[in-house]
């Protein structure tokens, strides 16, 4: 999306983590907490696996995204709604469908940057590859959804090039040890690319794996000739798993299909 009167601008989620320094002991002093550096290394690791499950898996994508007002006066009926279907060919190549595409967007415009972003970048996954390129800083511990959490900011080591950047918080499950809640947005930010900021929450499917169900935006991008309220909302539904000779399981352990 960008302002009519500008550039177009990427919306983009981009793989992140790094290590931090050591957890103090619990409270009641009879148990240690895991290290830092031990949370991230299992969370990463699940993390990849999670996104290569995420990858073999049929489900719809819905994306609305609204203005509701521009330099601060409000517009309505001006909204994009936009629904995908990930699905698989015969000879098992993964491929993504629009197939609706509903209303128009005309203070800002929607561009195949952001469809990009929407189908294939959201979410992000926070695997071990990308360690080296973020700091991450331990914030404490909060409870999202009834889940106890460790919550860790953050931050890219640099912002230099063409590559874009994710900048915020992340939650982990201190239980499972995987990412359940995500909140930031893209980084760098220029005056005519602007980026909102995002949340996203997953949900456990098919009992072992943490995928997304709602991704959430509600910002006002500040553009140099105007600004714009934008709201953008995406759906996760259907989850089904593709079939295939092999499953892979968290731990690295491959098990064969049922034969039905």
């Amino acid at each position: 999306m960008r302002s009519f009167a500008t550039k177009p601008f990427i919306l983009t989620w981009m793989l992140l983590a790094l290590t931090v320094p050591g957890f103090a002991a619990s409270q009641d002093g009879s148990k240690e907490r895991p290290t830092p550096e031990e949370i991230i290394r299992q969370f990463t690791e699940k993390e990849a696996e999670f996104y290569e499950a995420w990858m073999g898996y049929t489900y719809t994508q819905t994306a609305v995204i609204r203005v509701l007002a521009v330099d601060n006066v409000p517009v309505n009926n001006e909204a994009l709604m936009l629904v995908f279907e990930v699905v698989f060919n015969d000879d098992g190549t993964r491929e993504v469908r629009l197939v609706d595409r509903r209303g128009r967007l005309r203070s800002i415009r929607y561009t195949p940057e952001d469809e990009e972003v929407i189908t294939n970048l959201n979410p992000f996954a926070l695997t071990s590859k990308d360690l080296s390129l973020y700091n991450l800083d331990y914030r404490g511990e909060e409870r999202v959804d009834e889940l106890d959490c460790y919550v860790f900011e953050v931050k890219p080591k640099s912002t230099k090039g063409e590559r874009l950047y994710f900048d915020g918080k992340i939650w982990v499950d201190t239980v499972d040890l995987q990412v359940v809640r995500t909140v930031g947005r893209v980084v760098p930010e220029r005056r005519d690319n602007q980026f909102p900021e995002f949340e996203t929450l997953r949900q456990v499917i098919d009992g072992k794996y943490w995928f997304p169900v709602w991704t959430h935006a509600d910002e006002v991008l500040r553009f140099p000739n105007q600004q714009v309220h934008v709201e953008q909302t995406i759906t996760y539904e259907g989850y089904k798993e593709f079939g295939s000779k092999t499953r892979i399981r968290f731990g690295g352990q491959v098990a064969p299909d049922d034969p039905e």
